[in-house]
């Protein structure tokens, strides 16, 4: 049995949320920082967001216990949530969140070569493999003084550590993503695996903040009105809105499209930083601006070109 096509209204709105949400997360998750330790912030995070859905799935009368579904949840969310999004969280104790924005885009390089299922169509497709080596060439643009000015001063233990764990993290990313695409029920609930995947990251980071001792040294009146104003943004609009957005795409398209978030999401940084931190934006910023639109029109160009063929091809029709 084949999926209802997905309304192509519903998409634009999912991608868009996904583009203009974790566009603006690196900024959230560096104020949600200056309050809450790293493991401590992900279990926060995670727990409630993956129980508030829960319980919204609850409420509608949606199937909570599927055990096979759970254990697909349970591993993506792990991987993605747990371990690519966690190292984004303790990276950015002592990495710029422009810096972290680059390392992390090449989730959309990693999609296409742990997709198997999909390299004959991906390798094969000129247009996608230049989108996503020009989107990664925009995005060192975008943040080029950042990079000039990281590799001209000494970096720290943390630092070195942190640029080594941004290197593993889009890649649990990628192939948290894919298991999840490839192993997740057609028919089963959008939003009940989003809630299984939150609270089995949430759990996760349980045992890091223990051997971290963040719980002793932790109290909860030393949080700023802006910590928890972030967490609060993090957990309603980055985990159940954009993260369940996210899970829906990857079941009713493509990974290499879904995977355009990584280069849009920096450019959303950027819009931000010059609307409302009074940042400029050099010749530079812009041009990799230009260059990370034309990477996302590279990628899509061969689904565009398909489904024109498809809704200009004949309609055969049997007699009755």
């Amino acid at each position: 049995m084949t999926n209802k096509p997905a309304s192509p209204l519903l998409v634009y709105l999912a991608f868009a949320t996904v583009y203009i949400v974790w566009g603006s997360t690196y900024f959230f998750i560096q104020k949600a920082l200056a309050g809450f330790p790293p493991f401590f912030l992900g279990t926060f995070r995670f727990l409630i967001a993956g129980t508030l859905l829960m319980t919204w799935c609850k409420f509608r009368g949606e199937k909570i216990f599927d055990w096979k579904n759970i254990k697909y949840a349970v591993v993506s969310g792990i991987l993605m949530l747990g371990v690519a999004n966690g190292t984004v969280i303790w990276v950015e104790q002592f990495i710029p969140s422009g810096l972290v924005a680059i390392m992390v885009a090449s989730a959309a390089i990693w999609f296409v070569i742990l997709d198997k299922p999909k390299w004959k169509e991906n390798l094969s497709s000129k247009s996608t493999i230049a989108g996503l080596v020009i989107g990664f060439v925009g995005v060192i643009l975008l943040f080029s003084e950042q990079v000039f000015q990281a590799v001209n001063t000494a970096q720290s233990s943390n630092q070195i550590l942190g640029m080594g764990l941004l290197v593993l993290g889009p890649i649990a990313w990628a192939g948290g993503s894919l298991y999840s695409k490839y192993h997740t029920a057609p028919d089963s609930s959008v939003a009940v695996n989003t809630a299984w995947q939150m609270l089995a990251a949430g759990i996760a980071f349980i045992p890091g903040s223990a051997l971290s001792a963040e719980y002793q040294q932790f109290h909860w009146s030393n949080v700023s009105l802006g910590a928890w104003l972030s967490i609060v943004y993090l957990i309603i609009f980055g985990s159940i809105a954009a993260f369940s957005a996210y899970v829906w795409l990857l079941k009713v398209r493509p990974a290499t499209q879904v995977s355009t978030y990584a280069y849009v999401n920096p450019v959303v940084a950027i819009l931000l930083g010059v609307c409302f931190a009074d940042e400029t934006v050099s010749l530079i910023r812009i041009l990799g601006l230009i260059v990370i639109l034309a990477s996302v029109l590279l990628i899509n160009l061969v689904k565009y070109r398909k489904e024109k063929a498809i809704a200009s091809a004949p309609v055969l029709c049997e007699d009755q």
